[in-house]
């Protein structure tokens, strides 16, 4: 289904997960409401779905007082207040504050509590903690002297409890990570595609880089410590079937990556991912699938900041007026993708 008929069949539904993702429109009243508000279902030709409020009262139309679908849900209150008390403990680095101790502050029973921070958010509340205290470990790793340092300062009682928290998502060693790469092995090669020059580069665990008109050079910007290889056996595996999915977008290739993101970032990197291939999604709509509505602009930062061109597909998004927005290679190569997954 095309999202249009994706948003239809969550408004016939009444969907409480899609309440905040978009607002339906009823011509016939000229109000706007929520995707579960309670009140009789219009007839499908009457409505039109806006990916905010904002852009429903653009059109003229205005809120509905059964729903209020500009007012912020209970659910949603309980959710932003969950995130901040998460937030807290882990700026404390002191114990973590129990599901238990959410539901209580936010007067949910825990099972209710885990139910509306896991559709709102896509993790858990367990799991969300565990995000923001591996991004402050990349942060502490990036800028600490010592790796035993950065273990401690990202509130890790031990060692070994912070290798086997980060095992497969630093992408190297502990040690290169402070030391920008050093010791770190990264194959690449330049590669003719029927949509330019395109540069692949891999770790041991997956592809880090795929850009179009990028060089050696470029790379080693990006990777100032790593020992660049060219080429190799075993690369060459990797590289055609990264050529094989550029040709063919969409065709359902399961390639190894190793990218690097804040926790918002990877969210958001999964979103792209769960678009399907011929679809579009606006970045009003990613920010509310990443568990943020607001967050419009750090949506469009994140799509921006994407390393895997195609493999992690941010050529999805477009602006919500249907326009295609921007891309980092240019709107031909972000046209052409979008053409060759329609078909």
């Amino acid at each position: 289904m095309d999202s249009t008929e994706l948003m239809q069949a969550a408004f016939a539904a009444r969907d409480r997960s899609y309440d905040g993702r978009f607002v339906v429109a009823v011509t016939t009243t000229n109000i706007y409401c929520r995707p579960s508000c309670p009140a009789r279902r219009p007839r499908p030709e009457n409505t039109r779905f806006y990916a905010s409020a904002e852009q429903a009262r653009e059109a003229g139309f205005r809120p509905c007082r059964r729903c209020e679908p500009d007012g912020v849900t209970r659910d949603r209150a309980a959710v932003e207040l969950a995130i901040d008390l998460l937030r807290q403990a882990d700026a404390r680095i002191g114990p973590r504050i129990s599901l238990a101790e959410l539901a209580a502050e936010t007067g949910y029973s825990p099972s209710h509590m885990q139910r509306v921070f896991t559709r709102a958010t896509g993790l858990s509340p367990a799991a969300y903690a565990r995000a923001l205290r591996e991004e402050r470990a990349r942060v502490a790793l990036s800028t600490a002297g010592a790796v035993t340092g950065a273990i401690y300062e990202a509130g890790f009682e031990s060692a070994s409890r912070f290798y086997d928290s980060m095992e497969g998502k630093l992408g190297m060693t502990p040690s290169a990570w402070v030391r920008g790469g050093a010791g770190a092995t990264i194959r690449w090669a330049v590669v003719a595609t029927t949509l330019g020059p395109m540069l692949v580069a891999a770790t041991d665990r997956g592809v880090c880089r795929l850009s179009f008109d990028e060089t050696a050079e470029d790379l080693a910007v990006r990777f100032p410590n790593a020992d660049l290889v060219e080429g190799g056996e075993a690369f060459a595996e990797l590289l055609a079937r990264v050529i094989e999915a550029v040709e063919r977008p969409g065709a359902g290739h399961d390639i190894p990556l190793d990218v690097q993101g804040t926790a918002f970032q990877q969210r958001v990197w999964a979103e792209l991912r769960r678009i399907p291939a011929g679809e579009t999604r606006s970045y009003a709509q990613i920010a509310a699938a990443a568990g943020h509505p607001g967050a419009v602009r750090a949506a469009g930062s994140a799509n921006g900041a994407n390393a895997v061109a195609v493999l992690i597909p941010c050529h999805r998004v477009i602006r919500a007026d249907g326009s295609l927005g921007g891309y980092a290679y240019g709107l031909d190569i972000k046209r052409e993708l979008l053409e060759r997954e329609r078909q």
